[in-house]
């Protein structure tokens, strides 16, 4: 397997562990409200780096006050555009940098190949956050390891 079909893995994997944890926090009958703000932070991450890949203007705050709700609609979306982001990707272009302000305001410039892991690496770890919030309330949370959505199946 090359980078890229492994990168389009990862996005695979991130949608599918996204959505694990949009609805589990869906059926709970009281809201985890740190839960539900790292998710919608999740969420403005990925829109961010996207505007940002795509030399847009950032359309969503760094940490915005979505609901779950919310959250599901976008998880329906971003997954799609991620998907044509990285069917469009020339691989000459993966090592290509690109220049960009951070959430401070200060000037950086990356590789595009350290961006699409940092994306599926940065929801990893807030997932995991989540998922001790879950087991801190009692709460079992759904089981999103990698290796297991790769026995499992659930990513090509």
């Amino acid at each position: 397997m090359d980078f890229e079909q492994h990168l389009r893995r990862l996005f695979v994997y991130d949608e599918w562990a996204n959505r694990e944890f949009v609805q589990a926090l869906a059926a709970l009958q009281s809201p985890l409200e740190r839960s539900r703000k790292l998710l919608a932070h999740i969420i403005a991450a990925e829109w961010v780096w996207l505007d940002r890949l795509e030399g847009r203007p950032q359309s969503m705050p760094v940490w915005p006050d979505l609901t779950i709700e919310e959250c599901r609609r976008q998880t329906d979306e971003l997954p799609l555009l991620w998907r044509r982001y990285l069917a469009s990707l020339p691989s000459e272009q993966l090592s290509s940098r690109i220049t960009y302000k951070n959430s401070k305001g200060e000037a950086w410039t990356s590789a595009v190949e350290d961006i699409l892991v940092h994306v599926t690496t940065h929801s990893a770890y807030h997932r995991g956050q989540i998922a001790a919030d879950f087991r801190a309330a009692g709460i079992q949370p759904p089981y999103t390891d990698y290796i297991h959505a790769v026995r499992e199946g659930l990513i090509a």
